[in-house]
């Protein structure tokens, strides 16, 4: 599904050089004197003296016909003045918003000339991705590049706007921070006022949000820049944008509902449809029906569990095992044996001992090697649970639990994702993740999400006793499996936020040295609060069509960290790293 033309933000396209923008120009139009400004996308000759010249600018391509313009090439900066008519009778460009007019007895001035570029300016030629960075002002002529950037500036304005109109108030925070607690690797900015003291750059506003909280703001929202110092792929870059909010007064639907009206704005304006209200599962749900925890709810049937059905079952493969699931693959019963042998490789490789396959034919009949290990019951009982048909591909895996829903999960998406910009755009909330995600190497479990997350009230009881059963109020947004964002409610109490630490294994000193600053906050009266962060860049990208946030950024930085367009990250001068204060040491080995 192509994403629907964005609404184009410029209102006042006059300046003293030009009168309108070359996409602007329609029909009613005709008759008019325009002077318009842009680049040289194309020119046509016609002979002798006579050319088409096609100028471009961010609103689009208009044809003017031009007497005398051999001197014009592909990228000058020109000005051209003259009178919209019609185009003749049979020469229209259904392709081209402008198609139906022209502009003709055209006056050229050239504004600038231009080499020709290291690549062509056209969404028909795609050049590689080194040299579009290197020459990045370039590559965002292209239509398809400014009209990603067009969508990312309607949604950020729908965010705003959304979060005003709930009565949000956009607060700045510092960008030199102090190291927080929430486990990503942070930029380190050395002081030259304070020798051997170093500022951090923020991965994300968590601890100043909580303090505007104490502080009586009630309802905090920025479009936060944000930085961490972690490997790049194509859903991460070293600096990203995000929506992030708290509130005071409010209870997690209170917080899954401001974020929802923002996001469905948002969406509304970069593609002209509102989806449907967001769908929400809790985290154990989603693991066990899609095995994932940031399930795209396009890509296919879901995981079925099949303990039941092999209840009694004498096949070896089955017999002890934790947990037997399988999913149905429609469509996909031909699959060869280099493929299903790549699929069950595939298996091996994500942790399972091995990977049931199983073709459905007419009658519910299963071509399969295994299928004349299973009796008639367990072949009837596993074609019904997973509605298979026909032609289709069942899958089975019999392991321990959590590898089992991690395999099948990934090759849910293997088999049945569609690309980012095809079907729906589904989102969908996960709540009630595990508070803990699993235990050091001392035996101390590890925040989920971090220390300042408020466990689920059904499960406090068990904080000391059994902390890794024990739920959070944590919650995440996911949009066609890719995670948008994070958010909980907070910890404002003194009581629970000291069997964290406990539990942890962070003593009071400890907790006073890290988060002093903050715990000494909560002493002055903290209310209940939460919040949430949306990472712009991700969802800019989907509703955009992209499959790299890289292509909705406009300077991004490539998968090894580096800018080609400017040579950053770059070497420092000496006098400055020693007025700091900074040796640099040989890369270690």
């Amino acid at each position: 599904m192509t994403p629907a033309p964005p609404p184009d933000l410029s209102a006042h396209p006059a300046t003293s050089l030009r009168t309108d923008r070359c996409g602007d120009l329609r029909a009613g139009d005709v008759g008019r004197a325009v002077s318009l400004c842009g680049w040289v996308a194309r020119r046509r000759q016609h002979g002798e003296h006579l050319a088409f010249v096609d100028l471009r600018d961010r609103s689009g391509v208009v044809q003017c016909v031009v007497d005398g313009a051999s001197e014009l090439r592909s990228e000058f900066v020109v000005r051209i003045t003259g009178t919209v008519r019609p185009r003749p009778e049979g020469t229209g460009n259904a392709d081209l918003a402008t198609g139906e007019v022209e502009v003709g007895d055209c006056q050229v001035e050239v504004l600038n000339p231009a080499e020709p570029p290291p690549f062509p300016v056209s969404d028909r030629v795609e050049a590689d991705e080194a040299t579009r960075l290197r020459h990045r002002y370039i590559d965002l002529r292209r239509n398809r590049m400014q009209r990603n950037l067009v969508v990312r500036a309607a949604v950020t304005r729908a965010l705003r706007s959304a979060m005003d109109r709930q009565g949000f108030l956009e607060v700045e925070t510092p960008l030199l921070w102090v190291p927080t607690p929430e486990g990503a690797r942070e930029f380190v900015i050395p002081s030259r006022l304070q020798p051997g003291h170093f500022y951090v750059l923020p991965q994300s506003p968590q601890l100043a949000k909580q303090l505007l909280m104490v502080a009586g703001l009630d309802r905090y929202y920025q479009i936060a820049r944000c930085l961490r110092d972690e490997d790049l792929r194509a859903d991460r870059q070293f600096e990203f944008a995000q929506l992030d909010l708290e509130a005071s007064f409010v209870s997690q639907d209170d917080v899954l509902a401001f974020v929802a009206e923002a996001v469905l704005d948002a969406t509304e304006a970069a593609t002209g449809a509102r989806p449907d209200p967001i769908e929400r599962l809790t985290w154990t749900e989603a693991m066990e029906r899609f095995g994932s925890d940031k399930p795209d709810l396009r890509a296919g049937p879901e995981l079925v569990e099949l303990g039941p059905v092999f209840a009694q079952t004498a096949f070896r493969a089955f017999v002890g095992a934790d947990c037997i699931k399988g999913m149905r693959a429609p469509g996909q019963g031909d699959l060869g044996r280099n493929r299903l042998d790549a699929l069950t490789e595939s298996a091996k490789g994500l942790g399972a001992k091995g990977l049931v396959w199983l073709r459905v034919g007419e009658g519910g009949t299963l071509d399969s090697p295994v299928a004349k290990f299973l009796s008639d019951a367990e072949r009837a009982g596993l074609v019904a649970a997973v509605e298979a048909e026909p032609g289709d591909l069942v899958l089975v895996v019999a392991d321990e639990r959590p590898t089992v829903r991690a395999v099948l999960g990934q090759l849910r998406l293997d088999l049945g994702r569609p690309p980012v910009s095809e079907g729906a755009r589904r989102f969908v909330w996960i709540t009630e993740f595990p508070l803990f995600e699993g235990l050091d190497g001392e035996g101390r479990p590890v925040p989920a999400h971090h220390a300042f997350t408020m466990p689920h009230p059904d499960d406090l009881d068990r904080l000391e006793s059994d902390p890794l059963s024990v739920r959070s109020q944590s919650y995440d947004l996911v949009l066609n499996g890719w995670e948008l964002g994070s958010g909980s409610i907070r910890i404002h109490r003194a009581d629970i936020q000291s069997r964290i630490f406990s539990v942890l294994g962070i003593s009071e000193a400890e907790a006073q040295a890290r988060f002093g600053f903050l715990l000494d906050a909560f002493r002055y009266g903290a209310p209940p609060h939460g919040g949430f962060a949306v990472g712009l860049d991700r969802l800019v990208a989907i509703l955009a069509g992209e499959e790299n946030i890289r292509e909705v950024i406009a300077f991004p930085k490539t998968q090894s960290g580096l800018d080609p367009l400017t040579g950053a990250p770059a070497p420092v001068a000496p006098k400055l790293l020693a007025g700091l204060g900074i040796k640099v040491l040989p890369a270690p080995a």
